[in-house]
């Protein structure tokens, strides 16, 4: 009931923010995925299991992957 409440007082999403939190989730999980696939590919195993299983870490290390840091 309170968060129909918000959502009345606040009113709906607009365009620009759905496709802007669109396009954040993405980059995300394209960097995880890429930082999955890294480490699968070379043999990482440790890293493999931290990235798979602590999100934050495979982000992270996907974005440094995509800037040649790792």
């Amino acid at each position: 009931m309170r968060q129909l409440a918000i959502r009345r007082r606040l009113g709906a999403m607009d365009l620009w923010t759905a496709l802007g939190l669109l396009l954040v989730v993405a980059f995300c999980y394209s960097a995880w995925l890429t930082s999955i696939v890294f480490c699968a590919a070379s043999g990482r195993g440790p890293l493999l299991v931290a990235s798979a299983a602590f999100f934050p870490v495979g982000i992270v290390h996907g974005i440094g992957v995509w800037f040649g840091g790792w």
